[in-house]
């Protein structure tokens, strides 16, 4: 694989706490967030029970699917999904 080819990689933080994990742009932050060690709140991972809402404070997601359960007022004020949300930045995160 080429370096053009690898993944992006970006810098997650968690308020409260000041904790911080890499975010491969090609997995769901949640799955980062675990594997950096984050126990986060989930349970369905497929963006339908909203157990891991959470808000972002900071930089930029994307979703893979065409609706997570979010209202447009909730995607507006900058919540997001993190089982179903893959990053596109570093990122800031808050539990909600």
């Amino acid at each position: 694989m080429s370096p053009s080819e690898a993944p992006a990689l970006f810098t997650a933080k968690v308020e409260p706490g000041d904790q911080q994990f890499d975010a491969w742009a090609n997995q769901p932050l949640l799955l980062s967030a675990e594997q950096g060690g984050i126990n986060w709140p989930s349970s369905c991972r497929n963006g339908a029970c909203r157990t891991c809402i959470s808000q972002l404070d900071q930089g930029e997601v994307r979703y893979q699917i065409e609706w997570p359960s979010l209202s447009a007022e909730e995607k507006a004020e900058g919540y997001v999904l993190p089982c179903v949300a893959f990053p596109c930045s570093d990122l800031t995160l808050r539990l909600a």
